[in-house]
């Protein structure tokens, strides 16, 4: 409906305001034949869009060893609300549980036969290790927890120095007092040959004054209760319950955990993120043998099926033909070619023969940790 012409004539009558003497008033003429102005679309619906800031995301999963692992998002809480965003609980279960793959115990004592003669750096500087040289029960698992969050995609080597080290600076025992009573550049120079070390700073100061506040400075019991910390996700969450508590509650996997299992083909279809690895080898994979999954095929990951070269050549998987994913290298480094033609030198091109740099692409790790 188009403005009348004539409301560009519409009388505007003055009144005093009710509400104060020096404050005057109009009001448009309603007489007949005139149209008053329409209101504006426009400030009727920025009237009804509710005040909210934007959503944080942080860039960091908690999936130890190299991962990326899987986004976690809080969202700030919208203008006027008094009550923080409840916690989605973390999923446990798939609907339809995903079919166990066939032989898959023959390829699971395989890699249990390899690691049982192979020393990786997991078995000596794993998260496991860090509660070792602590005295106080509070302290051992306070210190397991510390240690996933620093492994976040930081080398085992690593990680266990820079625990050494806060440790060492905070007054030789790691515990949430100790980490609340220093301030966040001595715990950055401590930690800042890990990675993400000034994202890490924020969430162990943040995280331990959580503890204090909310779990008697103990570490929690319970898997939404441990992703409820900032910089926890589901894998380090899994894992602190098995070690720091001895509760076998499901499966931590990380980057290590996640591409063995696809290159073996236990995924149908292949997994995109660790979280639906997870969930898939929960429901199929004998609970017992949930809390050891992780620190073995870590170790297998470390030192045979490698991200980039993997060994296939020294795998039992390989030559027992359990790995579809297995190539078999050829022994000449080089391809030579020698392009004939009409008269002239003959030309000799070699070819550098590309290295397996893996068996199957990597799956991705990043979905929307």
């Amino acid at each position: 409906m188009k403005r009348s012409a004539s409301s560009k004539a519409t009388k505007l009558i003055p009144h005093a305001s009710p509400f104060h003497s020096s404050v005057t008033l109009f009001d448009a003429d309603d007489a007949p034949g005139q149209s008053i102005p329409r209101r504006s679309k426009r400030v009727k619906l920025e009237e009804n869009i509710p005040s909210a800031v934007p959503d944080i995301e942080d860039t960091i999963t908690a999936q130890g060893h190299g991962s990326s692992s899987h986004l976690n998002k809080q969202k700030s809480q919208t203008k006027g609300s008094t009550s923080p965003r409840k916690q989605k609980p973390i999923q446990q279960t798939l609907k339809t549980p995903h079919p166990a793959p066939p032989r898959w115990r023959d390829v699971y004592d395989a890699i249990k036969e390899m690691r049982s003669h192979t020393i990786a750096p997991v078995d000596t500087m794993g998260c496991d290790q860090a509660q070792l040289k602590e005295v106080e029960p509070k302290n051992q698992r306070f210190a397991t927890l510390v240690s996933l969050m620093l492994s976040s995609q930081t080398k085992d080597e690593v990680t266990d120095a820079a625990v050494s080290k806060l440790r060492e600076v905070v007054g030789g025992s790691l515990s949430v007092g100790a980490i609340l009573a220093v301030d966040e550049v001595t715990i950055s120079e401590a930690i800042a040959k890990v990675g993400f070390w000034r994202r890490k700073t924020q969430y162990l100061k943040q995280t331990a004054h959580k503890l204090r506040d909310d779990f008697d400075s103990d570490v929690p019991k319970t898997v939404d209760d441990l992703c409820s910390l900032p910089g926890v996700g589901p894998k380090m969450a899994f894992l602190a319950l098995q070690v720091a508590w001895n509760l076998n509650l499901g499966i931590g996997v990380d980057v290590h955990v996640h591409r063995i299992t696809n290159r073996l083909g236990w995924h149908k279809p292949p997994t995109k993120i660790p979280e639906e690895t997870r969930l898939n080898l929960q429901s199929w994979l004998p609970t017992e043998l949930h809390p050891e999954i992780n620190h073995m095929l870590v170790g297998f990951g470390q030192m045979i099926c490698l991200p980039v070269g993997p060994r296939c050549d020294s795998c039992d998987l390989s030559s027992a033909g359990f790995c579809p994913s297995a190539k078999k290298g050829k022994s000449s480094k080089k391809q030579k070619a020698v392009l004939q033609g009409s008269p002239g030198p003959e030309v000799e091109i070699a070819l550098d023969a590309t290295e397996d740099l893996d068996c199957v692409p990597e799956p991705s790790t990043r979905g929307a940790s």
